[in-house]
Order: structure tokens, then C-alpha cells, then sequence
């Protein structure tokens, strides 16, 4: 769209070219009109390579044209006079398009004085020199500011494309994040519970799998409300399930029986603390006891397993993004005597 304004703009100023041909048609005669008319064509057909040039950024065959533009309108001075200096209202604002602040400001003067003091010297009419002088900064100003508006038309549309593009990633990461979080913590679960069921007599086994359906069915619509970004977790429902899953794996579970010390506000943030510490401690902790302990400004999950280092992995990124949002500090490492701890405070 800028590039179609410029255009537009760029045939208007060749209405500059029709001045000047006022005055070869007033001074020349014979070949000499035929020839000032030839030279205004090519002023024109020059100038709109400049433009052309311009918007490629092609510099250096702009620099030629605006040479050459310059070069005819010495050429065409003879056959139009003082009307030969309306050019400079083109030839001054395109040789100003790549120089810096000052260096185009004293361009510009020095058109404007040119205007005004070569029909003085060489005996053309001065009675519209004035106001060539003023086409010629008026024309400059113009076409600066079309300029700034162009360019900055342009940093708002790589802007906004960056914005696109981070909102894009962001878009999937917090989808990566939630499915890891959500479905790791399910999956899990229906793992161990199968597991169990293999091992139980057929009327136990029935419950355990009635159970898995559930949580295969809980983790359809965990996918579901990741994917449309309404997902919700909350304290009180991951430590209900945290408690059947640890059952069902055979861990011990000192879990706290209400969640009334956390303030609402951070009530979400500590679920999926919880729902990610104890789904590690049942996939890799081999522990015989796990513990959560609560207050108004922490959550602590802490195993008596193998422990190990602390190591990078989707879903410590992943809830080390969501702490880190809400403005905490998570921290995981081997737990003294033994075991591992995974503490986030607010």
C-alpha cells in the first residue's frame, strides 16, 4: 500500500515538467521546442526510476538517475529559462532520500537560493522565483514526511508480524506445557492402575479398570481444554487424586486433608506443583513415602526414594515457566537424608 501511495505521489510531482514546458513552449522554436519537449520526457522518465529505485533500494542506479535528471535540466535551461528551475523541485527532494538530517537541509536551501539568484545573474524573469523557491521546500518537506510515515508503516508491520509470531509460540508452548502437565499426570495414573488390576482378583480388577475409564475419560477433556486454553486445575482436586494415585502405586501418602492456609489466588499455581511432583515421585522416585506439605506461601512435595540430581526436563520447564510467571521461586534437588524435593515459594 505504500509502495501504491508513493506512485501516486510521484505522478502528481510530474506536473512540474508541464510548468516548465510553459516555458519552452514560450522560448524555443523549431527544433529547439521539439528538443525542450524530448528533454522534459526524459526529465519525467527519469524521475519515475528514481521512485522505482527507490522502493527496490536499488541506490546506486538512483544516484544515476537523479545525475542524469540533473544533467538534463542543465541541458534544457537554454529553451525554458527561468521555468527550468521548477525542476529542482524534483531534483532536490529525490537526492535527499538517502542523506542524513543536515546534509538534506542545506540541499534544500541551496535549491531554494538557486531559485532565486540564477535568474537574477544570467537576466531571466525573477517574478516567479519565489515562488519556485518555495515549491522546492514545500515539495522537500513533503515528500520527508511521506517518507517517515512510509517507514514507520513499515517498523509496525514487522512489529506486529514479530507480535504474530511470539503469540504463535507462545500459543505452543503453553499447549506443549499443558498436555505434558495434564496428560502426564493421567497417563500415569491409568499405568499404575492397569498394573494393579493385572494383579487383584476379578472383582477388584473390575473396580481398578472402572477407574481407569474415568481417568482416560478425565484425559480427553484435559486435551480438550489445553488445546482451547480453558483448562483448570485446583489444589483440592490434585491432592484428592494425588491421594488415589499414590495408593494405587503403593506409596504411603502424607497428604494434607484441606488447602483452607493457601490464599484462592494461589491455590491453581500449587495443583499443578502438586499434580507434577507426585506424578514424578510415582514414575521415578521408587519411594515408599511421599509427603506435601502446605503453607500460605509454599508448597513442598518431598519422596523418600532414590533421589538423584536435579536434571532438565519438559515438565520441570514447564512449571518452572508457570512459578516464574507468578512471580515465585521453584527449587529441586536430593532431599536430606534421602529421597527428593521439589519446593515452590511465593
Amino acid at each position: 500500500m505504500d509502495d501504491r501511495r508513493r506512485l501516486l505521489l510521484s505522478l502528481g510531482m510530474l506536473c512540474y515538467p508541464f510548468l516548465a514546458a510553459a516555458g519552452v513552449n514560450q522560448h524555443a522554436h523549431g527544433t529547439g521546442l521539439i528538443v525542450g519537449y524530448l528533454l522534459l520526457v526524459a526529465v519525467s522518465a527519469c524521475y519515475l526510476g528514481v521512485v522505482i529505485a527507490s522502493i527496490r533500494s536499488a541506490w546506486r542506479l538512483h544516484w544515476w538517475l537523479v545525475a542524469a535528471m540533473t544533467v538534463l535540466a542543465v541541458l534544457l535551461a537554454p529553451l525554458a529559462h527561468e521555468m527550468v528551475l521548477i525542476l529542482l523541485a524534483m531534483v532536490v527532494p529525490s537526492a535527499t532520500a538517502r542523506l542524513g538530517t543536515r546534509a538534506a537541509v542545506a540541499l534544500v536551501v541551496v535549491g531554494a537560493a538557486a531559485c532565486v539568484v540564477v535568474p537574477r545573474v544570467v537576466g531571466w524573469d525573477t517574478e516567479a522565483s519565489w515562488y519556485f523557491a518555495v515549491a522546492v521546500v514545500f515539495t522537500a518537506l513533503l515528500v520527508h514526511a511521506f517518507g517517515r510515515t512510509a517507514t514507520a508503516n513499515q517498523q509496525l508491520r514487522e512489529a506486529q508480524a514479530e507480535v504474530a509470531r511470539l503469540a504463535s509460540e507462545a500459543e505452543r508452548n503453553r499447549i506443549a506445557r499443558d498436555l505434558h502437565d495434564l496428560l502426564g499426570h493421567s497417563l500415569t495414573a491409568i499405568t499404575v492402575k492397569s498394573a494393579l488390576a493385572r494383579r487383584l482378583e476379578p472383582p477388584q480388577a473390575r473396580a481398578e479398570m472402572e477407574s481407569v475409564e474415568q481417568l482416560a475419560r478425565q484425559a480427553l477433556a484435559d486435551v480438550r481444554a489445553a488445546v482451547s486454553g480453558y483448562q483448570h486445575v485446583t489444589l483440592a482436586g490434585e491432592l484428592a487424586r494425588s491421594r488415589e494415585l499414590l495408593r494405587a502405586a503403593g506409596i504411603a501418602a502424607d497428604l494434607p486433608t484441606a488447602c483452607d492456609a493457601v490464599p484462592p489466588e494461589r491455590r491453581e499455581l500449587f495443583g499443578w506443583v502438586v499434580r507434577e511432583g507426585v506424578t514424578n515421585v510415582v514414575r521415578h522416585a521408587r519411594a515408599g513415602r511421599c509427603t506435601v506439605e502446605l503453607t500460605a506461601s509454599s508448597v513442598e512435595v518431598r519422596d523418600d526414594g532414590l533421589g538423584g540430581t536435579a536434571g532438565a526436563g519438559s515438565g520441570l520447564d514447564g512449571l518452572r515457566t508457570r512459578v516464574t510467571t507468578a512471580g515465585g521461586v521453584l527449587t529441586a534437588g536430593p532431599a536430606h537424608p534421602r529421597g527428593w524435593s521439589l519446593r515452590v515459594a511465593v
